[in-house]
């Protein structure tokens, strides 16, 4: 995958991601680790997929899933580095991000392997307070999002499912 239109012909755009306007689907799959964001394009699109962005190695990839628009994109480690990827996803058309990938625990009973859906997620960083101006904020999935994914968690999950809050 490449970038190639001429600096001369930029308009306002995302410096981090180098893509168009339409170049991602509304929805986007928003994994930290960039081989996480090729395995997904390659093992669930479906065939005919394309790499819209690879600037600094932030690997996406728009394409469709039974037929339907979708976009994975990596975000990098910790909240400053999503945080751009998050604003600069939704410069260029995106409008729902889903956090995908791998996560520690520290709750009773929890081991490797095991899947965890946040129901809402709060940060232990400055993150919120530079976009937001407040000092918290708990994002919150909807009760049939996260009803969906538990359900199907435990349809294909070696291990167990934690469903909760999540810092």
């Amino acid at each position: 995958c490449s970038w190639s239109r001429p600096p001369s012909t930029l308009a306002p755009m995302p410096i981090h991601l180098r893509a168009d306007t339409g170049d991602y689907a509304p929805n986007v799959l928003c994994p930290g680790d960039p081989r996480r964001a090729r395995y997904i394009a390659e093992t669930f699109f479906d065939p005919g997929y394309r790499c819209v962005n690879e600037e600094r190695g932030m690997l996406g990839y728009t394409g469709t899933f039974d037929g339907r628009p979708i976009s994975v994109q990596t975000t990098g480690m910790g909240c400053p580095s999503a945080g751009i990827v998050f604003e600069e996803l939704i410069m260029l058309g995106a409008t729902r991000l889903v956090r995908v990938g791998t996560c520690g625990g520290l709750g009773k009973g929890m081991a490797m392997g095991d899947t965890v859906i946040g129901v809402t997620a709060s940060t232990d960083d400055q993150t919120p307070l530079r976009y937001a101006a407040m000092e918290g904020y708990a994002p919150s999935a909807t009760f049939t999002l996260t009803e969906t994914a538990a359900r199907l968690s435990r349809e294909g999950s070696a291990g167990k499912v934690h469903v909760g809050p999540i810092v």
